[in-house]
């Protein structure tokens, strides 16, 4: 698991726009990474050009989320980077709630 002490997002119509494909809006996935039960984790196999991360965990709303993100240094401080966010699917959420509940 990891910590992140980000001073904030970095969006573009890039990341925005692959965001609001799985139907999260920015806000949503800010929202999201403000929680203290967020589990995050390095994503070693999709880390070939930078270090990606997994970050699991509920919406402000309850619905079990998903999201691959990357830290990115900018002159002002420290950046989340959504590369991709969605809801959990079916088994996906199940997973996750058994796994959550036995820490």
């Amino acid at each position: 698991m990891i910590k992140t002490t980000a001073l904030g997002f970095d969006w573009d119509a890039g990341n925005r726009n692959k965001c609001r494909k799985h139907g999260l809006v920015p806000l949503e996935i800010e929202e999201f990474f403000k929680q203290e039960s967020l589990y995050m984790a390095p994503d070693f196999k999709h880390s070939q050009q930078e270090t990606r991360y997994l970050a699991a965990g509920r919406s402000k709303k309850g619905r079990p989320m998903f999201v691959v993100f990357t830290l990115r240094e900018n002159p002002g401080g420290l950046l989340i980077r959504p590369i991709s966010a969605r809801y959990m699917h079916g088994n996906e959420a199940k997973r996750y709630e058994q796994e959550s509940t036995e820490t």
